[in-house]
């Protein structure tokens, strides 16, 4: 009786700690799944918005410039250089990719294009194609991040954080480097009668 008692503990002990190191990815795909469905609660249980908003503004905004003439060398020119970086007038559109549909294709691994797919349509090849798998790129006792690779070999990575013993919320999305497009526009309804 000892001996199955003693079975028991040492195999609850490696179910707790596989568990406790595999939550980071059952966290990615309960994501990816609850985008897929359009489950916008289920994403707000998964997400930290606030936080990954803030980690996606600086990687829109563009790279770092030179610095530019001081306002005594071009008066003109230092205004408007300021006016174009006020975050109010020229915020970048970080709402474009926490969308259900946008999340998935980040997830699958659409980096910067995941914006293109902002609206409430499914990805059209979303049943098609094969979903890439995330791999592990960090993860430590607080903090994990798993990165999916799209074709042509760039990562979109995310950094999950821990809020629980097995809870892991998503904290920030790195998107690969390069340009983002810019978002599909809403289709203005037409006045033909």
């Amino acid at each position: 009786m000892k001996r199955l008692f003693g079975n028991l503990v040492v195999l609850a002990l490696v179910t707790a700690v596989a568990a406790f190191f595999a939550a980071p990815a059952v966290g990615f795909f309960a994501i990816r799944s609850a985008a897929e469905a359009g489950d916008v609660q289920g994403l707000t249980r998964l997400i930290d918005f606030q936080a990954v908003r803030q980690s996606l503004r600086p990687q829109l905004s563009g790279g770092v410039q030179a610095p530019a003439p001081s306002f005594l060398e071009d008066p003109i020119g230092a205004v408007r250089r300021q006016m174009e970086r006020n975050p109010v007038l020229n915020a970048p559109d970080v709402d474009a990719y926490l969308t259900p549909a946008a999340i998935s294709a980040l997830t699958r691994g659409e980096g910067r294009y995941a914006s293109q797919w902002s609206g409430a349509v499914a990805h059209p090849a979303e049943a098609n194609t094969p979903k890439p798998w995330p791999r592990p790129v960090f993860w430590s006792v607080n903090r994990a991040r798993m990165a999916v690779q799209d074709q042509g070999g760039s990562r979109t990575v995310f950094t999950f954080e821990r809020r629980g013993p097995f809870e892991w919320v998503l904290v920030q999305i790195g998107l690969p480097d390069g340009a983002a497009p810019a978002a599909p526009r809403p289709a203005e309804p037409s006045s033909k009668p």
